[in-house]
């Protein structure tokens, strides 16, 4: 019986990771989603994407190019806002946008067209990562602010439990106490 070491017969290939090659960056992309779902702004009552020069400005701002069509971005900001809120089913959008394939050293990559397509991608690719299941919106009615979950076991509810929180369990502490 002959014994013939597969290192022998055939070398081994290196391969570089798929990630480590294509310099993929999940905190830009959470930064990005996270900047565009905060469009607008409760507590401000400011709303970037009412006027097609603060939108331009928002994506001169980020380096992100032109800035398509303002009324599909609002439609594709509420659809996502609505997406990871709390208990709020989006509504079904005919809504499709152009994004490119482009080979980064050999390796297929999305890429946006415009800025809005730059901006999915990022969210797709949080999708597809499992980092979109982090981001959620504050329930606070006076808040509705944006952000990533880094806890744990993905509890957090709160954008800020110093200022939101705290306000909702005082708010529920004064409703306790006044009934009783």
């Amino acid at each position: 019986m002959v014994f013939v070491s597969s290192r022998a017969v055939a070398p081994e290939v290196v391969r570089p990771p798929t990630l480590e090659a294509v310099e993929l960056d999940f905190d830009h992309d959470i930064e990005l989603v996270l900047a565009f779902l905060n469009t607008c702004d409760a507590e401000d009552g400011t709303e970037t994407l009412d006027d097609h020069d603060q939108w331009q400005q928002w994506c001169t701002d980020r380096g992100l190019g032109a800035a398509p069509d303002v009324e599909a971005a609002r439609e594709i900001r509420d659809s996502m806002r609505s997406a990871v809120s709390y208990g709020v089913r989006p509504p079904e959008l005919a809504t499709a946008w152009p994004v490119q394939v482009r080979l980064h050293r050999g390796i297929p990559v999305l890429t946006g067209a415009d800025a809005l397509g730059t901006v999915l991608v990022a969210a797709a690719r949080l999708v597809h990562t499992e980092h979109w299941d982090r981001i959620k919106i504050c329930p606070a009615d006076d808040c509705q602010w944006a952000f990533y979950d880094r806890s744990r076991n993905r509890s957090r509810t709160w954008c800020s439990m110093r200022v939101c929180g705290n306000r909702e369990k005082a708010r529920s502490w004064r409703e306790r106490h006044t009934t009783a």
